[in-house]
């Protein structure tokens, strides 16, 4: 089963949990679980994807139930009419808010994007962020004594390939347990120290306008438990509530946070 944030007659919304695939790819023929026949068999019908969250990313996934509704929300998306929030963990310390405006090379996948250009020129890709929360944990990953973690809102402004992972690690603040654009190390580390082997990225929220009643729409997914337990072991409980699940039990170790700075 899988959490329903968002159901009508034309649309159904969930929260993708992280290491899931949204539909099958001859990329993992060996998967058999995937988003889109998960949700199909609960609702009963049919459902058409309309956008898409890269297999470690959890959070908001919007389906539609029709293929015209799918054209219509997928139109949203290309216009960059939805406005989509994500949170993430990130390595180190960061303050305030700002724009990142950094153009991004072209991913290829070696088998999926064989037959694509190479030498793309680079895109326009833009980010904003809001750092909302830093801690300094007695635990010592590296060269240095303690670590450091931001608790950061990103707005991608664009789509492009893990557009959000590479930028934050263009400002050497990379997410955690980001294995293609983070830091190996310092994720090893975290794995080890806060039982936490996953990426910590997270489609918080989507707003949009509904595809056939015209209203405005936002869906929120809450976070799943490994996120849960890491805010309360970081001191972060409260911050952000509208995601937070009342029925997790707290995790232990919480007094392990030596330096809290909440913006």
């Amino acid at each position: 089963m899988i959490e329903i944030c968002y159901q009508d007659e034309y649309i159904v919304a969930v929260n993708k949990p992280a290491g899931w695939l949204v539909h099958r790819s001859w990329l993992d023929r060996r998967e058999k679980v995937v988003v889109m026949q998960t949700v199909r068999d609960m609702v009963g019908q049919h459902v058409f994807t309309v956008h898409r969250l890269d297999r470690p990313t959890s959070g908001v996934l919007l389906l539609a139930l029709s293929s015209e509704v799918a054209r219509s929300l997928s139109g949203q998306f290309e216009q960059h009419q939805v406005r989509k929030t994500y949170h993430a963990v990130a390595r180190g310390y960061m303050e305030g808010e700002g724009v990142i405006d950094y153009a991004l090379t072209q991913e290829l996948d070696k088998i999926a994007d064989k037959f694509a250009q190479p030498d793309k020129a680079p895109q326009s890709a833009v980010s904003r962020y809001r750092a909302l929360a830093r801690v300094e944990m007695p635990v010592a990953i590296g060269r240095y004594p303690t670590s450091r973690y931001s608790l950061m809102e990103l707005l991608p402004q664009t789509g492009r390939k893990h557009q959000l992972r590479r930028h934050m690690s263009h400002l050497h603040h990379p997410l955690i347990g980001d294995s293609t654009h983070g830091d190996l190390r310092q994720n090893r580390g975290f794995a080890r120290t806060f039982d936490c082997a996953r990426l910590m990225l997270h489609a918080s929220c989507l707003e949009l306008t509904h595809p056939v009643t015209g209203k405005a729409l936002k869906i929120n997914a809450s976070w799943d438990r490994v996120w849960q337990d890491l805010m309360i072991r970081f001191g972060w409980t409260g911050i952000i509530p509208e995601y937070e699940r009342v029925e997790f039990p707290g995790a232990s170790g919480q007094d392990m946070a030596s330096s809290l700075l909440i913006e």
